[in-house]
């Protein structure tokens, strides 16, 4: 509603559904909300020289944590030279996520997401600077609303057009969060997200021999069986191990419980280290 002088007042704060998040950047240890109660969230990647998967998994581990749908949207599908082999290339990692390939330039593939974008749902755009978002914004407004810039042409990353979060009502009765394209994404409290992100790989891990497999050189691990098969790219691996150790540094730095439980192993080890040292000196050295 809207107060004196035509300012809108706030009538309510409505509970938290859904909600996206990230550390902030830097070494702080907060949360910083990018969108919340989001319907579902587009994840875009573009199709040209900065695609990467291993930073689409993270994002899709915190995707997985948000609470709401999500869907990929591959971009710039006019500027891949072998479309098809990218599509499955992240449909392997996607986790079972819808996968899109469009072009917000040209339209191409755009009216694929309709279905999304229906009246009273709530949209947010996800991404790093320079894969389009932008662009899209503008398409489904069917109006030019956002500034666009090229990219580099050395690596195709962005320059951050966008500088801050904004809401738009689309034609058809959707609301659209366009955000700035982040450039670090650094994972918060998304345990349960990376074990989603990565349920190829724990289906594996439930096949091991050793239920303490730690997919390394241990016989009958069937992660390592599914890499030497090529089923498995080992890179994916490391990063699922990559975001497993994030989200435990952060765990010990902001649970107390878990501060005081690595303090105490860390007082073991020291003091093991200590006893070994003085039974060596005891020995003359000998040890």
């Amino acid at each position: 509603m809207l107060g004196g002088g035509g300012r809108p007042l706030i009538q309510e704060v409505l509970p938290r559904r859904s909600k996206f998040v990230r550390k902030v950047a830097g070494r702080r240890l907060e949360e910083q909300v990018i969108a919340a109660n989001v319907d579902t969230a587009f994840v875009v990647m573009a199709l040209d020289g900065d695609f990467n998967v291993r930073r689409l998994e993270r994002y899709l581990a915190q995707c997985f944590e948000s609470g709401a749908k999500s869907i990929v949207v591959l971009n710039k599908a006019d500027d891949c030279g072998d479309l098809a082999a990218r599509v499955a290339e992240v449909g392997s990692i996607a986790a079972g996520l819808p996968v899109f390939s469009v072009s917000a330039r040209t339209g191409d593939g755009v009216d694929a997401l309709d279905t999304y974008l229906a009246s009273g749902q709530t949209i947010v755009l996800l991404g790093s600077s320079g894969v389009g978002k932008s662009t899209l914004v503008n398409l489904l407004l069917q109006r030019d609303a956002q500034a666009v810039q090229t990219v580099r042409a050395s690596d195709s990353r962005g320059r951050h057009t966008t500088t801050s979060r904004e809401l738009f009502a689309l034609p058809g009765g959707a609301l659209l969060i366009d955000t700035p394209g982040l450039r670090e994404l650094q994972l918060w409290g998304a345990t349960e997200g990376v074990e989603q992100a990565f349920s190829d790989i724990e289906e594996l891990a439930a096949q091991c021999k050793y239920g303490n497999c730690g997919h390394t050189t241990e016989p009958g691990c069937a992660v390592q069986v599914a890499i030497a098969e090529g089923r498995l790219d080992e890179s994916r691996l490391e990063n699922q191990r990559k975001l497993e150790r994030e989200q435990e540094f952060l765990r010990r730095k902001i649970d107390p419980e878990a501060q005081k439980q690595e303090k105490d192993r860390v007082k073991v080890i020291h003091r093991g280290a200590k006893q070994k040292y003085d039974q060596r000196r005891k020995d003359g050295g000998k040890r």
